[in-house]
């Protein structure tokens, strides 16, 4: 039997197609979660965050923000979360950016750590260039977006016509009754 070549993606603790599905868009920019990073890490969220909240000098907004109530709880809407108080979280999650989640490497400084952060880093570079290849697709879907728009409005301009000349017939068809043009002459009273 020949030996299987084994490629870095064999190698890899968990695929990175699976990290893929972890990266949200929040505030116009790709992010993973705390909790995600968690458990790909193999830390607690707990962990992760005090690991964060020890170096905090490393993490400046462009880096790493915290989810507003409304965004956890859309967030908790499109993922299935789990409620607060069901044994969820009592706080709103921090997003990471990817330059947030290339510093975790080395705050967290695990073996484990490193790993995922290749995949993690692999994911978000894969997302960009997809992104930046389906940009002509999108460009195109905007433009049949835009005309379906022209062409809805023209078809409302003609139905509010079409109502129009209908109404118009009808009007014809049964003329409003009308009295007589000029005098009544009436005849004179009997007394």
């Amino acid at each position: 039997m020949p030996k299987k070549i084994s490629s870095p993606a064999d190698q890899l603790p968990v695929p990175v197609e699976l990290v893929e599905r972890r990266i949200y868009l929040i505030r116009g920019q790709k992010v993973m979660l705390d909790s995600d990073l968690a458990e790909l890490y193999q830390v607690t969220t707990g962990n992760l965050n005090l690991a964060v909240r020890r170096n905090s000098k490393r993490f400046p907004e462009d880096f790493m923000f915290q989810l507003t109530k409304e965004e956890a709880d859309t967030l908790l809407l499109q993922i299935a979360r789990a409620k607060t108080g069901r044994g969820g979280r009592q706080t709103s999650p921090y997003a990471f950016t990817e330059l947030g989640v290339a510093m975790l490497s080395s705050v967290l400084n695990s073996e484990r750590a490193v790993q995922m952060n290749i995949i993690i880093m692999r994911a978000f570079v894969r997302m960009r260039e997809l992104l930046a290849s389906h940009k002509d697709l999108a460009h195109k879907i905007e433009e049949v977006e835009d005309a379906q728009k022209r062409t809805t409005l023209t078809q409302q301009q003609h139905a509010s016509i079409l109502v129009q000349v209908v109404q118009d017939i009808q009007r014809l068809k049964n003329p409003p009754q009308t009295r007589a043009i000029g005098f009544v002459v009436r005849s004179p009273k009997k007394k």
